[in-house]
């Protein structure tokens, strides 16, 4: 079990590398190419730090854990809002665009609530298996691609912060992308190989890995841009980034997962897309609580409590 934890670790220390030397990589590529620093942000380096959970629900897939692949998701959505923006309120209190509270938030609810109706079809439709489908998957990309319509009409009007963009030689800049690539193939089969491997040594589920350990190792890049833009007061970045990784996880990597290879869809998975939906709406409530577009410490502090009560019980439920 011990060699299983250390290469589930060691895939996915390789996979972030990975991810940040594809985003460096690409990213100076495509400025070389004279593409505007705020179009790179939104589609160089937005769908770049998305590719680890990407990688690992497509692994996943074809491996036939979809459980690993839907509890990515789920897990990286609730981890999102539960740890990583409550730890982010507890540093310090942020205050939230009037646009992401009316228009953002209720995407990623959205998103959030079409994965429960896609994927009970044996409790909505009265068949005989559930699953998120070619259908369901093509049609959360349609969503995802109208949210990028509306990302850009945004920038278009200057309310979207330019990515700085870092340049190198052409051949680092290509020597980055190539081993950023080959990183995320490895890593990725290196993390979910070892991820099934531990579930089945511990006697534990596919799905309590998926939601646990892969999830919070996918969100680390997410902690780490979070904690460091709330600290320097960047309240836009640092929620944003939050609000706009879970709209990508749902409708982009799950949509793209499903479109690539239907997923099974287990009934047991359905407490924790319940969590998500009540975690989204409880974010979008205290914007209305006490101070107006704004999450203060002590809503900071009760989504970490939320956070740690959630994860006890998924431990009980094993």
């Amino acid at each position: 079990m011990l060699q299983a934890i250390v290469f589930l670790i060691l895939g996915l220390a390789i996979l972030i590398v990975g991810a940040e030397f594809t985003v460096r990589g690409s990213a100076s590529v495509a400025k070389k190419l004279k593409i505007s620093s705020l179009v790179i942000g939104l589609t160089v380096v937005a769908f770049g730090t998305s590719s680890p959970e990407l990688i690992v629900n497509i692994f996943s897939a074809f491996r036939g854990s979809a459980d690993i692949a839907i509890g990515n998701i789920i897990g990286s959505n609730i981890a999102n809002i539960l740890l990583i923006l409550g730890l982010a309120g507890l540093i310090y209190p942020i205050t939230v665009k009037r646009s992401t509270v009316w228009y953002e938030i209720p995407l990623a609810l959205l998103g959030m609530v079409l994965v429960f109706v896609m994927g009970n079809d044996q409790l909505l439709d009265k068949v005989g298996f559930s699953a998120l489908t070619r259908t369901d998957g093509l049609t959360l990309m349609a969503i995802f691609f109208i949210f990028m319509i509306y990302i850009v009409s945004l920038a278009k009007k200057g309310k979207v912060e330019e990515e700085e963009v870092k340049t190198y030689s052409w051949m680092w800049s290509l020597i980055m992308v190539l081993c950023g690539l080959a990183s995320l193939f490895f890593g990725g089969k290196v993390l979910v190989d070892n991820a099934i491997i531990l579930a089945q040594l511990a006697g534990l589920s596919e799905a309590f890995i998926g939601l646990t350990i892969v999830a919070v190792g996918t969100s680390l890049p997410e902690l780490a841009t979070s904690l460091v833009a709330v600290y320097h007061h960047k309240n836009d970045i640092a929620i944003g980034n939050i609000v706009g990784s879970n709209i990508f996880n749902v409708f982009w990597i799950l949509g793209l997962t499903s479109t690539i290879l239907p997923l099974p869809f287990s009934p047991a998975v359905n407490f924790d897309v319940l969590v998500g939906i009540i975690a989204t709406m409880l974010l979008f409530l205290f914007m209305f609580v006490s101070t107006r577009q704004k999450l203060d410490r002590w809503q900071g502090g009760m989504f970490v409590i939320l956070y740690f009560v959630y994860i006890v019980y998924l431990i009980q439920r094993g």
